[in-house]
């Protein structure tokens, strides 16, 4: 193929394996077009994106790297990019000041923090299954990922950074709008640009007047005592970043287990008599469903040969971990199928080498506590739909579903 003829990319993901095996059967990396028209590179293949992800010479930053980046004001229906590459954190950052973003950070997320959390998930995970309890306990069908599989992550992470009780509604909607690639429109874009900096500002602003033990107060003092260590913009992004990553990538991660495992009673029996590991489990939902499906964008700093194809200095990359997590050519003909026996622990859905998600400690200790508490007081736990008629978030960024109807008791 050339750059002339691209694949609109679904701005729904209705079907993203299905998509990720079209792309694949026409090249290691096929040139696509995401909503609004903008054009990239998408990556099908495990060793294509791992490859590229691990190459200096592809980078995070818009700003210095992507050719295209002047031009987005001059396209509304690109503006809904800017949420994505037009913010200033890790995820938009190239080299040295992605190194100092990660540092100031990273400090939050060591495996010793995490694990003086556990106790906290586990007295959270407690009081909403007591509330799962009422709202199921005379037979109804309850909405998991509103009841359970939301609310664990979201009050963990809130609780992090210090998010008051007053904006935490406020923040996932923010988060959900950010996710919701469906309606590419310029209203769209600048309602989101404007709810990061209300919705951020705002805690900005309390934990500004209200400093507490939490990492905003922390990010705020690097702001203000650390010199040109942290920008009042950087603080704004990096604040969305952390705590959209923190807890909608842990929601999905945690639904799309609980259906993984309704869809296949057979290994959910083999988990319980504890023949297959919980992290085992864990691993797979993240290979095969990944919580980000694509993730928008990285750079090309010089032409790229990509299995025979140029990929032109300037151009996007679209991060492709569903694609990768399902390629054929590294996990087998079953690819696709859930399988919690295989050995799946090379993922990429947490990232690799420098990019590697800081959270991904919190994010599995959260699900193997959540995970086995849910099934050992719910062992007939069974989906209230057809599998058929769950339905994806309308996104081709995150992989999860909108709602996940259960009964209790089968």
């Amino acid at each position: 193929m050339t750059a002339s003829t691209r694949v609109a990319i679904d701005p729904f993901g209705a079907d993203i394996v299905a998509e990720s095996a079209r792309l694949r059967a026409l090249g290691a990396v096929v040139p696509v077009e995401l909503p609004g028209g903008i054009p990239a590179w998408a990556p099908t293949g495990y060793d294509t994106l791992k490859a590229l992800i691990l190459d200096p010479r592809v980078s995070k930053d818009p700003r210095r790297h992507w050719s295209l980046f002047p031009h987005v004001p001059e396209r509304p229906e690109w503006t809904w990019i800017l949420g994505w590459v037009g913010v200033v954190n890790m995820l938009s950052t190239y080299g040295s000041d992605h190194r100092r973003l990660r540092t100031l950070v990273a400090p939050s997320f060591t495996a010793r923090r995490t694990a003086a959390m556990r106790e906290r998930v586990e007295g959270i995970t407690a009081e909403l299954l007591a509330q799962v309890d009422a709202a199921g306990g005379d037979g109804a069908p309850v909405d998991l990922k509103a009841a359970y599989a939301h609310p664990l992550p979201m009050r963990m992470i809130c609780e992090l950074f210090g998010v008051p009780d007053r904006l935490r509604e406020d923040t996932g909607r923010l988060i959900a709008a950010l996710m919701d690639t469906s309606d590419p429109s310029p209203e769209r874009a600048a309602w989101v640009q404007e709810q990061i900096g209300s919705v951020l500002g705002a805690l900005i602003a309390h934990k500004t007047e209200n400093a507490g033990d939490d990492m905003t107060t922390e990010l705020i003092r690097v702001r203000d005592e650390g010199g040109d260590r942290l920008s009042d913009e950087e603080l704004l992004y990096t604040l969305l970043l952390v705590i959209g990553a923190g807890f909608e990538t842990t929601v999905n991660l945690i639904g799309n287990a609980v259906v993984a495992l309704l869809r296949n009673p057979g290994q959910l029996a083999a988990v319980r008599a504890g023949e297959i590991s919980w992290d085992q489990v864990v691993d797979e939902v993240l290979r095969v469903h990944p919580s980000i499906a694509s993730l928008p964008l990285r750079f090309a700093v010089e032409d790229l040969t990509v299995d025979g194809v140029t990929v032109p200095a300037g151009d996007a990359i679209l991060t492709t971990y569903a694609a990768a997590g399902n390629d054929p050519a590294h996990y087998g003909a079953t690819a696709a199928e859930f399988d919690a026996t295989r050995s799946a622990d090379d993922h990429m859905a947490f990232g690799i080498g420098v990019h590697r998600c800081i959270g991904a400690p919190l994010a599995r200790m959260e699900a193997v506590t959540a995970l086995p508490a849910l099934f050992d007081r719910y062992p007939d736990l069974a989906l209230a739909v057809d599998p058929a008629e769950l339905r994806q978030v309308p996104s081709f960024i995150a992989y999860g579903w909108q709602e996940i109807p259960v009964r209790l008791h089968g």
